[in-house]
């Protein structure tokens, strides 16, 4: 990985921080506003979005500890340093919000049934004060890493929350004017629906990180198609491209080159043309490349995957 690529790294994540704080303490303050107004009120619209506020600050939470920890510089056993641990904080925010999720469904459900009376005013005024809360962290959060999986999860989990404070205000206007109790469980189960297909992509992305599946956005066939065309490059086998953390593609390949091109230009030469092939055409820096020449073809031994 390119010097100024890593201290790129280091500087989104250290503005992603300050974002995070600012969004902490924003959180914080809203969830003891709404636990308040749901005790006054009766919503439980209020009060899921309250859940979920309290959720979202421990979200926070986890990924300002994952940021500072994927910040660590690496030991003798940790090659790849801690980056990992951002997109193992995303993992677990996303299985949160699911459950967040299942909670809202269950109490929605029962509460159809029987509805209790919920003062529809109170309602308007607490949710007003989240949705204005929310929207202010919002902001703060879309101005940073859009690639990381780490921030995207605080994201989610924000964007969340302000859909359920637009629903908890529709909610309440519904009961105030027209007497409709059965809007709040409404409105929560319509929380419910809108923030599993979320969690459900969050999960999926970080998986493939975690499993190391080659990166979406990565065709291999036309990384192999490029390397080939490079001075004296007959073969590429072995091709392996993986995300270390988001916005962290790292790429190694064996590929064979003719004996008589590694004589003239020398390895160096190769492994640079190879190295500026990747950067340029596929914006990935951190690679390894196991030169061959051609003779030794039919001597190489990778083993069998397990």
């Amino acid at each position: 990985m390119g010097v100024g690529h890593g201290h790129g790294h280091s500087a989104a994540r250290a503005a992603d921080r300050r974002r995070l704080r600012w969004v902490l303490v924003v959180t914080g303050t809203v969830l003891v506003v709404e636990v308040v107004g749901a005790w006054i009120t009766g919503s439980l619209a209020l009060l899921a979005d309250a859940g979920h506020m309290a959720t979202d600050a421990g979200a926070v939470v986890l990924a300002l500890g994952a940021s500072y920890v994927a910040a660590r510089p690496g030991g003798a056993r940790s090659t790849f340093g801690y980056h990992r641990v951002e997109v193992m904080a995303a993992l677990v925010n996303a299985v949160v919000l699911l459950g967040v999720c299942g909670y809202l469904a269950w109490a929605g459900v029962a509460r159809l049934s029987d509805p209790p009376d919920v003062d529809g005013a109170g309602l308007v005024g607490f949710a007003v004060v989240g949705l204005l809360a929310n929207a202010a962290s919002l902001a703060l959060l879309r101005g940073g890493d859009r690639s990381s999986l780490n921030l995207r999860g605080a994201i989610n989990e924000v964007l969340a929350d302000l859909v359920g404070s637009v629903l908890a205000i529709a909610a309440g206007v519904a009961i105030w004017v027209a007497d409709w109790q059965h809007a709040d469980p409404v409105a929560s189960l319509v929380i419910a629906a809108m923030i599993l297909p979320r969690a459900v992509l969050l999960i999926r992305d970080a998986g493939r990180v975690l499993l190391e599946i080659a990166p979406a956005e990565l065709d291999l066939d036309d990384v192999v198609h490029h390397l080939t065309h490079a001075p004296g490059v007959v073969g590429v086998h072995d091709l392996h491209a993986w995300t270390i953390t988001s916005g962290m593609i790292s790429l190694s390949a064996h590929v064979t080159v003719r004996d008589e091109i590694l004589e003239e230009q020398g390895v160096g030469a190769v492994l640079d043309a190879l190295g500026d092939c990747v950067a340029t055409h596929f914006d990935v820096r951190h690679t390894t490349f196991q030169v061959e020449p051609l003779s030794h073809q039919e001597h190489e031994d990778l083993g069998e995957m397990h």
